[in-house]
């Protein structure tokens, strides 16, 4: 399922300085432009591609500064730091209960719904006595071929 089209639980924008201040944190312009980057375009990005994205609107804002505001907002728990073994941290504003599929080829990553019955299964095989707070699912692999042709059908033809 595409992230576009993938119901998710996110704060509004105007949340986020509420959410700030029940963390003991102000809100300041660098965090609220970042964090509306990742409302904005919900493909789970590195810090390298916020740090792209808000150089337009924050000219002067530093890659530590857009690092130091990304992990604001994890602890805050605005935002989900997603992690593919070695490859960088990656920012998925979606905080409902999904999993990501992570495309090997084209390095792109989906969210995936996951049924309410399928996360029960999923925390009745934890040992007993355990209580998971968490659960990060992630598929790896490629577009098959059928889905890259629908892919392709699916865009404008050039004249």
């Amino acid at each position: 399922m595409s992230t576009a089209t993938l119901p998710s639980a996110t704060l509004p924008s105007d949340a986020l300085a509420q959410r700030l201040a029940d963390s003991g944190l102000r809100s300041t312009p660098q965090r609220e432009v970042i964090y509306d980057v990742l409302l904005k375009k919900r493909d789970h990005p590195t810090a390298d591609e916020v740090f792209a994205r808000v150089k337009s609107e924050l000219p002067t804002v530093s890659l530590a500064t857009v690092y130091n505001c990304l992990e604001t907002l994890v602890s805050c728990q605005l935002v989900r730091a997603v992690n593919f073994e070695r490859g960088p941290t990656r920012y998925c504003p979606n905080l409902s209960p999904h999993a990501h599929f992570h495309d090997e080829q084209s390095g792109q990553t989906h969210d995936i719904e996951l049924p309410p019955a399928l996360l029960k299964k999923v925390h009745a095989v934890l040992p007993r006595g355990y209580d998971a707070t968490s659960v990060e699912i992630i598929f790896r692999g490629k577009a098959t071929r059928s889905s890259e042709q629908r892919a392709a059908s699916s865009q404008p033809t050039r004249s």
